[in-house]
């Protein structure tokens, strides 16, 4: 009886010793993952991303086939483009989309360099705050760190593009009266700077869902150091 209650007494505390021991080393795996390991993965990680994102949506359809990242047009618009449409209107109406989107799928190949040139410069504190960081770190990094040199460099494509279709005037009259009557946002008045912002958005969605797959299936990334990094964040 004796013997019983001390192997009983004896399998509990290897247990116990066996979970502490796996809780230790869940946490030294991250405690000693080394700031040369955390960058470099996170670095690799966004470069990817980044490269991918620009590969996917600077193509024809990039923008214009992908239901995520499409361009239309700004809510109260959209509904006055319905109606348009209903009297006959719609092939200037699927002109205009066709156009937008066009310009931001010519427009997004002109950011790669600045998109790499915030991942190579980014600090071991960025990397980590993304590492640790929730589903938006990594939008929230490089809107921080390109939207405005980007919305800059995007801008002037934007607005060659959109201006082929001849309707540039008519919108920015039309969304101006709109935006008086607080029907539609002020940034929505003027069109290519609502391309142009809506272009950054689909750019930085798609690096952040290439980023997610990382996080997801580390094994999968084809790169050692992601691997390591993001594999002992699982």
């Amino acid at each position: 009886m004796l013997r019983r209650q001390f192997h009983h007494a004896s399998a509990g505390a290897l247990g116990a010793l066996l979970l502490m021991a796996h809780q230790q080393a869940q946490a030294l795996s991250l405690a000693d993952l080394s700031n040369a390991d955390a960058s470099g993965g996170v670095k690799a990680a966004l470069a990817q991303g980044a490269q991918a994102a620009v590969a996917l949506l600077g193509r024809p359809d990039g923008f214009l086939g992908n239901p995520q990242v499409r361009i239309g047009l700004p809510g109260y618009l959209d509904d006055a483009a319905k109606v348009m449409k209903s009297l006959g209107q719609g092939r200037r109406i699927d002109e205009l989309i066709t156009a937008i989107n066009r310009a931001a799928e010519a427009a997004v190949p002109m950011g790669k360099d600045l998109l790499v040139n915030a991942v190579q410069t980014m600090t071991v504190t960025d990397a980590k705050n993304i590492l640790t960081g929730g589903n938006t770190s990594v939008t929230t990094f490089f809107a921080e760190r390109t939207r405005v040199p980007l919305g800059e460099r995007f801008l002037p494509v934007v607005n060659q593009a959109t201006e082929k279709v001849g309707l540039t005037q008519k919108y920015n009259a039309f969304a101006g009266k709109a935006a008086s009557f607080g029907l539609l946002k002020p940034e929505e008045a003027n069109l290519a700077q609502y391309v142009t912002g809506k272009t950054l958005d689909g750019l930085y969605l798609m690096i952040g869902e290439e980023e997610r797959r990382i996080r997801q299936n580390p094994a999968g990334a084809g790169s050692a150091i992601l691997r390591k990094v993001f594999g002992t964040m699982k």
